[in-house]
């Protein structure tokens, strides 16, 4: 069953309902903040399994509005790893390929006599060879209105025909779709940014600019098969310290083959943070940042053999430099060992202040 349709062995093999009372637990370990689109998910998709959702339809339909850069999309490769077993079960289309009428039919197959017919659809094949996926239609907006059409039959019908005559099956699809209508109006605006005691009315204001954008955009056919319209919220500077935090985990998880630590000062935190800092790009330019003010200077220092075994490299900010400072130090053991004083000599600093861009 497992080879059939795709879903790892373990995941047939746990109970459905345990897994769905953690969903959003599980997500959360990703996807920093938004509370409510976790939430939003989650519910939809135990309603789904539960039975209470028309079983014709997808398992969820959603469409993700909001600034850029704050989890949308992390959000559907993690929803896609915590169902269906890893990111490889997350069908991501750029929609911006389907802008013109001629290009559609490439979705579900070229008419017979047409170059690409023998393929199949890029949609229609790849959800018939793994229906258990999260669909993620990047830039919805600008897909032709025929497009829509065929969306309209999936979130309906759950199937849709490709160009063999063949139904395929979506009911057991997640379909995403993320939108940049308003993305303008939402950087044009003041306040939002780091925490601010109006932030909550900040995102109410921009939840309502976003929904009466997206009424104004959207046939009201479409927005009613819709699950839910989730809107994002903008960055605050403590998601922003988590984001950090949790980039480090991963960092410090890649160093454990090489015995080597890592600890950073509170200033050097505050540093990567002021410098990847961008409102209308959100976390992008953060994880821009750690690897090009801490990674790299990392990795040079680990391929010059500055660091040993058992050694915690910390990472300092001194005030007035353009770059994080790398410093070994052994560990206490090692440190008592040395000469016969009884005293370490002090650690020096590696190789490491990077510069900035």
């Amino acid at each position: 069953v497992s080879k059939m349709t795709g879903v790892p062995l373990t995941r047939l093999e746990k109970t459905e309902s345990e897994r769905l009372l953690r969903l959003e637990d599980e997500l959360h370990k990703k996807v920093v903040s938004q509370d409510e689109s976790v939430k939003a998910v989650g519910k939809s998709i135990r309603r789904a399994r539960a039975g209470l959702k028309d079983p014709k339809r997808p398992m969820g339909s959603f469409i993700f509005v909001g600034p850029s850069g704050v989890g949308k999309t992390l959000l559907a490769k993690t929803l896609a790893e915590f169902m269906f077993g890893n990111e490889d079960s997350l069908i991501r289309i750029d929609m911006s390929e389907y802008m013109e009428k001629h290009n559609v039919s490439r979705l579900i197959g070229a008419p017979p006599g047409y170059v690409g017919y023998e393929e199949g659809g890029q949609l229609t094949e790849t959800i018939r060879r793994r229906p258990y996926s999260v669909v993620l239609l990047d830039e919805i907006e600008k897909a032709h209105p025929d497009v829509f059409n065929m969306l309209l039959q999936i979130m309906e019908e759950g199937q849709l025909t490709d160009s063999f005559g063949r139904h395929v099956d979506f009911r057991n699809c997640i379909l995403i779709m993320t939108s940049n209508i308003g993305a303008d109006l939402i950087k044009n605006k003041a306040g939002f940014g780091f925490a601010k005691p109006t932030e909550e009315a900040n995102y109410e204001k921009m939840k309502q600019t976003l929904m009466g954008e997206i009424e104004r955009y959207f046939r009201p056919e479409f927005i009613n098969r819709l699950d839910d319209v989730i809107v994002f919220r903008p960055l605050s500077r403590v998601n922003l310290e988590l984001i950090v935090e949790y980039e480090l985990r991963k960092v410090r998880e890649r160093l454990i083959e090489r015995q080597i630590s890592l600890e950073l000062e509170t200033s050097a935190k505050d540093f990567l943070i002021e410098k990847g800092y961008n409102p209308d790009f959100g976390a992008r330019p953060l994880r821009r940042a750690l690897e090009q003010l801490l990674e790299d200077p990392l990795s040079e220092a680990i391929l010059r053999s500055e660091f040993k075994a058992g050694q915690m490299v910390k990472i300092i900010y001194e005030t007035g430099k353009t770059g994080l400072t790398l410093i070994a130090l052994d560990p206490p053991a090692a440190s008592e060992a040395q000469g016969s004083s009884d005293k370490a000599e002090p650690s020096q600093p590696a190789k490491a202040a990077s510069e900035s861009t």
